[in-house]
């Protein structure tokens, strides 16, 4: 089962995009390139690292004066441990997104621990399952302090229950993994959920100018934005009031079952999202 809901997502998300990988590293210097994953660097002491198994799964390295933080894990990295370590002497620490295949496979087992939303405890079982590491557990609204760098742990649920954003106030962006969608959402809770956290993130981003969000499928061209946040939002609120009606969602990814377009974005959920 495990491996079919694996084969469905990568075919899904292969199906729905127009780019590749290459099209990716097309933003600033590349400081490592395997067949396994290539890092880009975004700043002086941030980097990007895109992945190949899962369309382009996104992966982010933060670093402070002290400490650094790994931003997801990829699907099958080997040695990722090591190839971070040569882009930083800093300790790492892994967080997650959220716990889906391409975020937290294989590649999390060369990590001690990992910090996740509690939310998502309940995927562990189908997704982490041979993790032979600690898990331990984010909050929400907590600061992760990496020494003159901090990032603000703000809990997004929409794509997972347990789905996370991490945002750099001082650099003015953040990390939504797939929390947003880029345009493309497979929603897994209900539409209510979900509009509360666009309008929980796009206050955030509002209130203290962050520019943009790098998803966890990135390309130079899809960061998130707070319009687009809205718009999403705004279809959201169409499909629960009615005035849009959604259809079938011919493949069934994750056992989603309709699917709804507006506003040039589309979401894929269950009937029971409609509450």
């Amino acid at each position: 089962m495990k491996k079919l809901i694996v084969t469905c997502m990568l075919l899904f998300l292969i199906g729905n995009s127009a780019f590749t990988q290459e099209a990716s590293n097309n933003e600033g210097k590349i400081v490592f390139r395997n067949d396994d994953v290539v890092f880009h660097q975004i700043d002086q002491h941030t980097w990007a690292g895109s992945g190949n198994e899962m369309w382009n799964e996104s992966l982010f390295l933060i670093e402070g004066n002290d400490k650094a933080i790994l931003i997801d894990a990829g699907t099958n990295i080997k040695d990722l441990d090591k190839i971070v370590a040569s882009i930083t002497d800093k300790p790492v620490t892994l967080v997650a997104t959220h716990v889906h295949p391409d975020h937290t496979g294989a590649s999390i087992n060369h990590f001690s621990e990992i910090f996740i939303n509690p939310g998502d405890t309940v995927l562990m079982p189908i997704y982490m399952d041979n993790y032979p590491g600690d898990v331990k557990y984010l909050q929400d609204k907590e600061i992760i302090d990496l020494g003159d760098r901090q990032l603000e742990v703000v809990f997004t649920p929409g794509h997972t229950e347990g789905s996370t954003t991490f945002i750099d106030k001082k650099a003015g962006y953040g990390f939504s993994g797939d929390s947003f969608g880029t345009g493309l959402l497979l929603l897994t809770v209900d539409f209510s959920t979900f509009i509360a956290s666009c309008e929980k993130i796009c206050s955030l981003m509002e209130a203290h100018n962050i520019r943009y969000l790098y998803p966890g499928h990135y390309h130079a061209n899809n960061v998130e934005t707070t319009n687009k946040i809205k718009d999403m939002q705004a279809l959201s609120h169409n499909v629960l009031s009615g005035k849009i009606e959604g259809g079938p969602n011919p493949d069934h990814s994750f056992g989603l079952k309709l699917s709804v377009e507006g506003n040039g974005y589309r979401i894929i959920y269950n009937e029971s999202a409609l509450k």
